[in-house]
């Protein structure tokens, strides 16, 4: 059986300033490390002692540290990549939240939702986000684990959780998983059927026992 735990990194600096994330490199707030404390214990309760585990984390500082919390309680050390960084907003990154809000085009309700662009100069597609977050699920899922970790941010999740479940590219335009940060989903593939299951998304229990 393998068992997946995908992580939205809990709260960071650019969510308390009001600045755009994306590729913006903010650290974790005090109260993002005491989450990040908090669902190291909640793994640690889950995963046995002795598990085979894999810890796979973005390279952006929010979610490296909440990595490093996880990989110090388990004894693994978090391997970095890039492909699972959030949707870079570009020349909005790390400027105030409201410029860019001023200047966003939404996307369509039906067409091209894939290569819209939301009108920022060097902001990713959906579309572009989704092919390197599934290039980067793609490796990890050809590696036999009995547990993997992965670290990551709330737009991403939603297509890390898609490639577990081989939704098509061309199904990704409207699909949105919602995980808060901080919380915790859990993937699971049987032994006997290999059905891909998921088990919950987004659960956030951790972080009220703290």
């Amino acid at each position: 059986m393998r068992t997946i735990h995908v992580i939205a990194h809990p709260e960071a600096t650019h969510h308390v300033e009001k600045v755009v994330g994306g590729w913006h490199d903010s650290d974790l707030t005090p109260a993002g490390r005491h989450a990040a404390d908090a669902i190291a214990r909640a793994l640690r309760a889950d995963i046995p002692d002795g598990a085979d585990v894999e810890l796979i984390s973005s390279d952006l500082r929010r979610a490296a540290r909440t990595a490093d919390a996880v990989g110090e309680l388990l004894g693994v050390r978090p391997v970095l990549d890039r492909r699972l960084r959030e949707k870079s907003y570009g020349e909005a990154e790390g400027g105030p939240q409201e410029w860019l809000d001023r200047r966003f085009v939404p996307p369509p309700a039906d067409g091209d939702r894939m290569g819209h662009h939301e009108g920022v100069p060097g902001a990713e597609t959906r579309g572009a986000c989704a092919r390197r977050v599934y290039d980067a699920m793609d490796e990890l899922l050809r590696r036999p684990r009995a547990h993997q970790i992965v670290v990551t941010h709330g737009f991403a999740l939603t297509f890390v959780v898609a490639a577990w479940i081989k939704m098509p590219y061309g199904s990704l335009g409207s699909v949105s998983f919602r995980a808060p940060s901080g919380s915790i989903t859990v993937l699971r593939e049987d032994d006997f059927f290999h059905n891909r299951q998921v088990v919950s998304v987004g659960d956030t229990r951790h972080l009220a026992a703290r």
